[in-house]
């Protein structure tokens, strides 16, 4: 585990969080890249699945969160009806940069300057321990399905 006054800026953002909310968070700094839920996966030693990919995506025009498993895609007009929106997209990089603070690869659960409106994918519920990215691409930390449920106030929802 990494010392949080030696992580990465917006890392120290997350813990900061995290630690408001209670969670003794374990930011682990990786040597390389796990921009994907495969590479984190392989970095970390789970199961793809248990990767809580966090996608920062535009439903009706708004920015919003969706942690979903590494195992599957979003699909977008099955989550659209789940959350009652006309429309899902990818959010650009801008967006999702300013709407977090943070790059694609690396979107933490929490940390964002703003609260996103979160939907957490069910199928991360089958995991004991879930892992999220820390703020960074180089960063990944795990939590429990409920912590990660609790410290959004992300709504359970099928992605695909």
């Amino acid at each position: 585990m990494t010392s949080p006054d030696t992580l990465p800026p917006r890392s120290r953002i997350v813990h900061d969080r995290l630690a408001e909310a209670g969670i003794d968070a374990r930011i682990l700094v990786l040597p390389d890249s796990a921009r994907t839920a495969a590479l984190a996966a392989d970095a970390i030693g789970c199961h793809v699945g248990a990767i809580a990919n966090s996608l920062v995506l535009v439903a009706d025009g708004e920015p919003i969160l969706v942690m979903t498993s590494g195992a599957h895609r979003v699909e977008f007009g099955v989550l659209a009806g789940q959350i009652g929106a006309d429309t899902v997209a990818m959010a650009p990089p801008a967006v999702v940069r300013e709407s977090t603070g943070q790059v694609i690869g690396g979107v933490a659960p929490v940390g964002h300057p703003t609260p996103l409106p979160t939907y957490v994918d069910e199928d991360l519920r089958g995991f004991d321990e879930v892992w999220t990215a820390g703020g960074t691409p180089e960063t990944v930390m795990p939590l429990t399905f409920a912590q990660l449920v609790e410290v959004t106030g992300g709504r359970l929802v099928r992605v695909a």
